[in-house]
Order: structure tokens, then C-alpha cells, then sequence
């Protein structure tokens, strides 16, 4: 039997992404959850990241794990093993698929799913009115001013669902020591945690963006130095959707450098790239002489481009025109 992950990816919307198979693939153009088989001595939430990344160029955090599916082709038997994620990329990089869809969980039966696929969606759709009983706030003292540290760490390590995240999220915007954790938290040598506080960070700042305004510019300062990829796409996606008349121009420069740098570079994820265009153009409203330079960059991007970073530089390229 081969074990085998696939990623039931949520977005913002909660809209779920499915992919297609190719035509000369076994189960040719049907549509899938994205995933592969574990490696030797691999774990299966560290397949199904390795295996994100590698298809699609997406980041994803992982919620929860569902039931295996065991599953007998004739030619082969496969256990299925599903992770539910959420992810705030928009714009997979199709490696090994020749079509995706975001569907809303009532128009997820509507595709023609392989046949394992078929019992992996079942699954999910049954228990998505499942009221989660683990979402308890962290622990503050009467005035609401200290956090439990050690506590708020590990919800925030846990496998945390879109309702969770947002709770954090609130929770934060109510309590100003719970923000300045995760600010703490998305510079943190350890990994998984900064991704996750960034990523809850994101949500704060979707629902109340002028919390983040005094620390922009510690946000731009910090970007050339992190190797975190995952930290990098959501501090850009916070700067991306904020007023950057709000920063020095002095940090306009650091952050448009860097935004031209990951235009240029060609190990940037695409969602980096593409906050990076948004940042760019952002920039170029202030400073006009920068729209030849950001034209120019997306022009030669489009020789390796993705469909979606094509598409997403076609409308950069019609507002700066």
C-alpha cells in the first residue's frame, strides 16, 4: 500500500482549491486534492508542506488532519491522507497540473474528482458544521494586561483553523499586549511559529490596518534580513494593503529596493512577487519617475512567468499606463 498526502487548501473566502491532472497522467483530466506520496523518514505534515511548495509555490498552514482514505485502484491501493490548510496565496504556479479552481464547499462535488478524491471531499463537507471545542482564549490577568506566554505559543503553534486565527485576531485588537506578542512572535528564530504569528498578524491588520502603522517602518527594515519566506509574503501583504504615505521616505526606498529585487529575483514565491508589483505601484503614485522602472521590470518578468503573475502584471502595466 502507498501512502499518499493531499491538501484540502482553503483561502480567505474559504472558497477550496482543486487541480487538475494532466491528459497523459494516469486518471487523465481528472480534478484532485494536491499532494504525493510520503518520502522515507518523512512525516506526513512535512510531505504535504514539501509537496504544496513544490506543485503549486504555495504556502499553506495546516489545520488539522482528517480520517485516511484507503482506496484500491486495481493497479495500485493507496491510503489518502488528508490535511485541511488554509493559505493566503492566491495564484498557484501550476507544475504538474494543467487547471485549478477555487470552488465554494457547495460547488465542490460539481467537479469530476479521481475516486479516492470522492470519499476525501465527502469527509470534509460532513464535518464542516463541526463546532471546534478547543478554541479557548489565552489566559490574561483581571486587567487584561499581561498574557500567558508559554500559552498563547502554542494556540498559535497548534493546528489553528480560520476561525481560531480570527479569534487570535480579535482578541488582539481588544488587547494590545496580545498584538505586540505576535509582532514579537513574526521575528522569531523559530519558524513555524513566525509564520503563523505573521500570518494571524495579517488579520489584524485586515480588520483594523492602523495598529500596524507605528511599526511599518520596523517592517521594512527587517525584510531584507529574513530568510522566512513565509514571514517575508505576509509582511508584504500587510504593507501592500496600507497607506504608505504613513512611512518616511527614506523607508520608501528600502522597500521599494526590496520590491525590485524579489521582481528580479527567480527564487521569489509567487505571491511574494506579487504583493511586491502591488507595493511597487503603490510607491510609484508618490514617486511617478519609478512606473518606467516597475514597467520595465514586469515586462522582463514575463519571459518566466506564471499565467497568474502575467496576469497580475498586465494590470499593474494598465494602471501605470
Amino acid at each position: 500500500m502507498i501512502d499518499v498526502t493531499c491538501a484540502i487548501i482553503r483561502n480567505e473566502d474559504e472558497d477550496i482549491l482543486v487541480v487538475q491532472r494532466g491528459e497523459k497522467t494516469s486518471h487523465p483530466l481528472k480534478w484532485e486534492f494536491p499532494g504525493g506520496k510520503i518520502h522515507p523518514e518523512e512525516t506526513g505534515e512535512d510531505c504535504i508542506i514539501r509537496e504544496i511548495r513544490e506543485e503549486l509555490e504555495m504556502g499553506i498552514v495546516i489545520c488539522k488532519q482528517l480520517e485516511p482514505v484507503v482506496h484500491d485502484y486495481g493497479n495500485k491501493k493507496i491510503r489518502l491522507i488528508p490535511f485541511v490548510c488554509d493559505t493566503l496565496d492566491e495564484l498557484p504556479v501550476l507544475v504538474e497540473h494543467v487547471d485549478f479552481k477555487w470552488l465554494s464547499p457547495q460547488n465542490l462535488m460539481k467537479v469530476d474528482f479521481s475516486e479516492a478524491d470522492v470519499f476525501v471531499a465527502e469527509q470534509y463537507l460532513s464535518g464542516l458544521f463541526v463546532v471546534l471545542k478547543d478554541e479557548n482564549p489565552p489566559a490574561t490577568d483581571e486587567g487584561g494586561s499581561s498574557v500567558d506566554d508559554k500559552e498563547l505559543q502554542e494556540m498559535i503553534n497548534s493546528t489553528l483553523g480560520l476561525k481560531a486565527v480570527d479569534w487570535i485576531a480579535t482578541s488582539a485588537i481588544e488587547n494590545p499586549v496580545i498584538f505586540r506578542k505576535l509582532l514579537e512572535y513574526s521575528y522569531s528564530p523559530d519558524r513555524k511559529l513566525a509564520f503563523r504569528a505573521s500570518w494571524t498578524l495579517t488579520k489584524v491588520c485586515d480588520k483594523f490596518p492602523e495598529l500596524i502603522y507605528p511599526h511599518l517602518s520596523d517592517l521594512i527594515v527587517s525584510l531584507p534580513k529574513f530568510d522566512n519566506e513565509s514571514v517575508k509574503r505576509s509582511f508584504l501583504r500587510i504593507l501592500s494593503l496600507s497607506d504608505l504615505n504613513n512611512i518616511s521616505s527614506s523607508n520608501h526606498g528600502i522597500l521599494a529596493e526590496f520590491c525590485f529585487s524579489m521582481l528580479r529575483s527567480g527564487f521569489s514565491a509567487i505571491a511574494v512577487k506579487a504583493y511586491s508589483m502591488d507595493i511597487l505601484y503603490k510607491l510609484s503614485i508618490i514617486y511617478p519617475e519609478l512606473a518606467n522602472e516597475l514597467a520595465t521590470s514586469i515586462r522582463i518578468m514575463y519571459e518566466d512567468a506564471s499565467a497568474g503573475i502575467k496576469s497580475k502584471g498586465k494590470t499593474i502595466l494598465k494602471k501605470i499606463s
